[in-house]
């Protein structure tokens, strides 16, 4: 085996004869393009096909619809911006920052309308977050469907953001002790809006003007966006234009029509907005088949709106037996977490599946387990383990085990 790299199938074979190098391609013997060629930069153009997709008839109209990351061709936790998924209600408005004010009112003693210089001046913290739509995985609620990673996860998306904490705007305006909700409010032509504790705005909330070290783009905000760390993607109130602090919750149409969970006997769970622990195989997955028996690494992405994830379990045998993955550093609150596990794949069919533990404990349950306490009949907060079929010529579907 002198001078090969026994992977399975398919060596890659070195003649242990030949001791130079691999012949000059063409791009090796010419001057390549100079700097600023391409002023933004840009994908190589083999990876054109890495891009945010959307599926046509899931929603009425492209101004209320999602867009599904391409988990399958990251690496790592971090999202590029142009690949962070989206979610419009009416549409991406296209905001002048010169033009756009933020209002903080109500049971507040002294109520602010802010400019985004205003904002600028306040101190400022990164902190790298989630963020995930609670239909992520929705379509699966009540069998497999969408043979793809894309579509069936690609709802979630983590980023660096930059910006402001909430507390400290509210902290400028003095909040009366009377408050204990606040609505925030989007520049959007539905005015997104959303009720969410006072607790949880004062404990970690950021107001952020940058993702991943540039200025928020227009479909993720710009210029200035809510960032709840650990809760639905629908509550990170994007071009943020007001918060007005109460007493009692605001009942919306997002928190009575949409965005509820609708429960077996016909009743709807109100304000669920945690995102509760779980995990997805990245690779084998349907965009990425094997390539025939030997060596592999199994890899996948888990999160928590709890925390931290404390630890997650690959099965190769449809969750009869578990082996536990390597986390890959940094394993950080509220954000994603790389996990990948060797695999000697020996050309039999297999049924591939990881579910994650974080640090409360919580264990990612399987859609039998979810549908009795939630019945089948909801579209939001499927967090079941998601298991992949391998048939024996490499190719993957996705399967959902009794």
């Amino acid at each position: 085996m002198t001078g090969s790299l026994a992977l399975g199938g398919k060596p890659v074979i070195a003649d242990p004869a030949q001791e130079a190098p691999p012949a000059d391609a063409p791009w090796s013997q010419s001057i390549g393009a100079g700097v600023v060629d391409q002023p933004y930069g840009r994908p190589a153009d083999t990876e054109a096909s890495v891009i945010r997709r959307n599926v046509p008839w899931l929603t009425a109209s492209a101004e209320s619809s999602v867009s599904f990351s391409p988990l399958q061709d990251l690496h790592g936790i971090i999202t590029p911006n142009g690949l962070f998924f989206e979610r419009h209600h009416a549409g991406r408005p296209d905001i002048d920052p010169a033009q756009h004010k933020l209002m903080i009112h109500g049971l507040v003693e002294r109520p602010l309308l802010l400019t985004m210089k205003d904002i600028l001046r306040f101190p400022s913290i990164s902190r790298i977050h989630f963020i995930e739509c609670p239909a992520n995985g929705g379509m699966n609620w009540r069998a497999a469907q969408m043979n793809s990673l894309q579509f069936s996860h690609g709802m979630v998306s983590c980023a660096e953001w930059t910006g402001v904490r909430l507390s400290t705007l509210l902290e400028e305006t003095g909040v009366k002790k009377e408050a204990k909700w606040a609505m925030v409010e989007g520049a959007d032509g539905a005015h997104m809006n959303r009720s969410l504790p006072l607790d949880k705005c004062l404990d970690d909330c950021l107001v952020v003007y940058a993702q991943n070290g540039e200025a928020l783009r227009p479909e993720q905000g710009y210029p200035l966006r809510l960032v709840v760390p650990g809760w639905e993607g629908n509550v990170n109130i994007k071009w943020l234009r007001r918060i007005k602090l109460g007493d009692k919750p605001w009942h919306s149409r997002e928190e009575t029509s949409k965005y509820t969970d609708l429960m077996p006997d016909g009743t709807s769970r109100g304000f669920t907005w945690l995102i509760d622990a779980k995990s997805v195989i990245t690779f084998p997955c349907p965009e990425k088949p094997l390539d025939g028996p030997g060596l592999y690494e199994i890899r996948g992405l888990a999160w928590t709106g709890n925390g931290k994830v404390r630890r997650v379990d690959v099965s190769v045998d449809g969750g009869v037996n578990w082996q536990s993955a390597r986390l890959h550093e940094p394993v950080l609150s509220k954000a994603l977490t790389k996990f990948t596990l060797p695999w000697r794949w020996d050309g039999r069919p297999a049924l591939v599946a990881s579910r994650v533990i974080d640090e409360t404990g919580y264990v990612q349950p399987t859609i039998a387990e979810l549908r009795k306490q939630r019945g089948s009949n909801s579209v939001y907060h499927n967090s079941s383990i998601q298991t992949w079929q391998v048939k024996s010529d490499g190719s993957v579907f996705n399967v959902q085990l009794a």
